[in-house]
């Protein structure tokens, strides 16, 4: 990937994890919310944090040591 898809993927995840982030404020609130919902939401917020840790690595040049 060149740095500029990167970037853009980046961008991608990081408006799906700030969605993630509303969806379970909003569901927190509810006192009705399903807790096996809540879960995987909270996993997948999670895999996406990972993977924008991940890329945003890869556009930072390695520094010898």
């Amino acid at each position: 990937m060149t740095p500029e898809e990167l970037r853009r993927r980046i961008i991608e995840l990081e408006v799906e994890h700030s969605d993630l982030n509303a969806v379970i404020d909003v569901l927190i609130c509810d006192p009705r919310h399903e807790e096996l919902q809540l879960r995987r939401l909270k996993k997948r917020r999670l895999q996406l944090k990972d993977n924008i840790t991940l890329l945003k690595m890869q556009l930072v040049p390695d520094i010898p040591a």
